[in-house]
């Protein structure tokens, strides 16, 4: 991590844009500067107004702290693979003074048994593009088990999307991603809805952001409960009804 000032400029973010001071703890990552007024108008209208939000790959924590900050009635779980970057969420959170800001986990998308059982919503940011493609199968993976029905599972960052020209900036940031790391780029969003799907999600509401972003908000569909056979047993079945956003 560079302890010098970062660029300024539209640049997207990318892994080693953090910068912190001297002999400090916190990361301060240019971007967050950038998208989290943004992302925290998307928010108001997707999360509840009182539970437990799981963050996945929260890196320096500087979103999280402004929406711990935003939305008291919330409480937030930090949580990242990062030593560094759990270091970094502590000491947002100390420095903030955020009573709704639980100690962070290391958890790792890709892995399963993560440390958390349930929680009302799980946000991941920038994470999709710049991570393997395995770790979006985890995210959703480990999402379905966790969210209750109904729950958000909200995404934040530029996707490819069928029948639609990729901009030239998300072209040339999603080259420099694949040179940077083969498995690195810029994900297909119906791929993404894909194992949304199969992880017993309904279909995507998405929202454009600044800068040829995306909000992509999945909900957990209800598991509905009829009477199936002469003997009055049960089925389970999942509903495929659209969800509000």
């Amino acid at each position: 991590m560079s302890e010098n000032k970062p660029r300024t400029g539209p640049q997207p973010w990318t892994p080693g844009d953090e910068w912190k001071q001297p002999g400090e703890a916190r990361l301060f990552a240019p971007a967050t500067l950038r998208n989290r007024d943004a992302i925290l108008a998307v928010l108001r209208d997707v999360l509840p107004a009182q539970g437990l939000v799981l963050e996945v790959a929260s890196g320096s924590g500087e979103h999280i702290a402004h929406f711990a900050l935003a939305l008291p009635g919330l409480t937030f779980q930090p949580s990242d693979p990062s030593a560094e970057a759990l270091a970094s969420i502590a000491a947002w959170t100390r420095d903030q003074g955020l009573p709704n800001v639980l100690p962070p986990l290391r958890i790792d998308a890709m892995a399963d048994g993560w440390p958390v059982d349930r929680a009302d919503a799980i946000l991941c940011i920038n994470m999709v593009h710049i991570a393997p493609w395995a770790a979006t199968e985890g995210l959703i993976r480990n999402a379905g088990r966790i969210l209750r029905e109904g729950g958000p599972l909200y995404l934040y960052g530029p996707f490819r999307r069928p029948g639609r020209e990729l901009e030239p900036g998300n072209a040339a940031f999603d080259a420099s991603l694949r040179e940077r790391d083969a498995k690195w780029g810029l994900r297909e969003l119906d791929e993404v809805e894909a194992l949304a799907k199969a992880a017993e999600f309904g279909a995507a509401q998405v929202v454009e952001m600044p800068a040829n972003n995306l909000s992509v908000v999945f909900r957990k569909r209800p598991i509905l409960r009829v009477a199936d056979g002469a003997d009055g047993g049960d089925r389970t079945r999942t509903a495929f009804r659209a969800e509000r956003f």
